[in-house]
């Protein structure tokens, strides 16, 4: 049942993606608000009870209502309610278009064409594009994306296909994405100028958050990048992956940036852009990457990118998708057959 709703979540979201501003979302950054602002005083212990209600909480709830379907209505409604919860937490078109717009920019082969290009990769990462030349944009816009598509997809349908086995339904693409937002949420509230008039979080809430999302990626970033490695040149996204994802502050994107250089023989890494203004925290499932992450990294080797990188990568992603998708789907019938 798994594999079915993963391939309706993901028409339908290709069919008709969640615009930006949806109740879901804003129910969602409400919840983690609440969160904080009831229970936040400072201390560790009260920072990890924030990030438990803001994150286990509606994973625990989405269970129930997971298992009230199954006893109640059958296994036909329980797999409703897991393509509803995917439909809203995975998906390519919740990040897609601003990679799009850039790539039609850059496609256009002129000085106008590159300036529109930072001014999307400035309004879609919150940063100083403006003085970015042409190799820079293409090398900002793989990174990001590259991360975006395993926070969007991969990593949700690692943690999803994994707790649904163990029976708790679509707690795992909750789980992940909660906490992926909260982690990105509360390290930027005290700094958003949208948020200014809120209570900030405290730095033992941010610091919980952003070890709880380390943790929980861990293993969703080795996947995506066994992915890649499978579906793009192996040896040197292997190589890549044990030579020079140290090179990146954030060990967990750093395997999946390392990975994919290899993967399409593109150099990644180095300096990153610096942010502009206050992030923008309103939109609680848009990028997730922030300058931070990739700041002062040593870059990888590989060629110089390239407009023809971006179709790379974008082959590279979907390959992969079909793999895990194809593995998904013989793991089901197994257990048909079995």
């Amino acid at each position: 049942m798994s594999f079915f709703a993963i391939v309706f979540a993901l028409l339908f979201e290709q069919a008709r993606p969640l615009a930006a501003s949806n109740p879901i979302h804003a129910g969602l950054r409400n919840w983690a608000r609440f969160a904080s602002r009831n229970v936040d005083a400072g201390k560790t212990k009260h920072a990890w009870l924030a990030w438990a209600i803001a994150v286990l909480l509606p994973a625990a709830l989405v269970t129930a209502v997971y298992w009230a379907l199954v006893w109640s209505l059958g296994w036909l409604a329980a797999t409703l309610w897991n393509v509803a919860i995917l439909y809203a937490t995975l998906g390519f078109r919740q990040f897609s278009h601003h990679f799009t717009a850039i790539r039609d920019a850059l496609d256009a082969d002129n000085a106008s064409g590159e300036a529109q290009a930072r001014e999307l990769l400035a309004q879609w990462q919150q940063v100083d594009a403006s003085e970015l030349p042409r190799s820079e944009i293409l090398r900002h816009v793989i990174e990001y994306s590259v991360l975006a598509a395993h926070r969007h997809v991969f990593g949700v349908l690692a943690w999803f296909s994994l707790l649904s086995v163990l029976g708790l339904g679509p707690a795992g693409a909750v789980l992940y994405r909660m906490s992926e937002f909260v982690s990105r949420y509360w390290k930027f509230r005290r700094a958003s100028l949208v948020q200014a008039h809120y209570q900030p979080t405290s730095q033992a809430l941010q610091d919980a958050a952003a070890q709880a999302w380390h943790s929980i990626d861990w293993l969703p970033a080795r996947v995506t990048a066994l992915g890649f490695a499978v579906v793009g040149s192996f040896e040197d996204a292997i190589d890549g992956w044990r030579n020079h994802a140290q090179r990146f502050p954030n060990d967990n994107d750093g395997v999946i940036l390392a990975a994919t250089s290899g993967a399409v023989n593109v150099r990644l890494g180095g300096e990153a852009l610096k942010p502009s203004f206050a992030p923008n925290t309103s939109q609680s499932f848009q990028s997730g990457t922030t300058p931070e992450d990739l700041v002062d990294s040593a870059s990888t080797p590989g060629r110089e990118p390239e407009l023809a990188h971006l179709r790379s990568v974008v082959g590279l992603v979907w390959r992969s998708v079909v793999l895990w998708v194809g593995l998904l789907a013989l793991l089901s019938l197994a257990r048909l057959l079995g």
